[in-house]
């Protein structure tokens, strides 16, 4: 199942009862292996989950950390890229030139890089003196 299919899927599984803005989120790592996720609202706005937060927390938690291709995907008129936050989580497990692909159900698509998406990301190397 290709990441657009499994993140388009997941997507239908999101918890969203305030906004009804349904994410779904599709990784592939360096392993093979896939991850996904959804966006998971809660009252106590804002202390909901981001879709790619999730994929990322999944792949994680199944001992995975280097990502090499990401998918998300949303009900827009035109795609919608990953929040600062998620942002920052996907640098933490990728390298600048990994590929994220933002869909619309419509099937519009744009493809950045992750250093497209977040130039000048604070990484490991300014922790170096640490």
């Amino acid at each position: 199942m290709s990441l657009r299919a499994l993140a388009v899927a997941v997507r239908e599984n999101a918890h969203v009862p305030y906004s009804g803005f349904k994410v779904g989120a599709a990784i592939l790592t360096k392993t093979g292996k896939t991850y996904v996720g959804v966006n998971v609202e809660n009252v106590a706005y804002p202390e909901g989950t981001c879709a790619e937060a999730g994929a990322i927390a999944a792949m994680v938690a199944s001992g995975d950390t280097e990502i090499s291709e990401v998918y998300v995907v949303a009900d827009s008129p035109t795609p919608v890229t990953p929040c600062g936050g998620c942002r920052q989580k996907l640098a933490e497990f990728s390298t600048s030139d990994v590929k994220v692909t933002m869909g619309t159900l419509t099937g519009e698509e744009i493809a950045m890089s992750v250093h497209d998406l977040l130039p000048g990301a604070f990484t490991n190397h300014h922790m170096s003196n640490v």
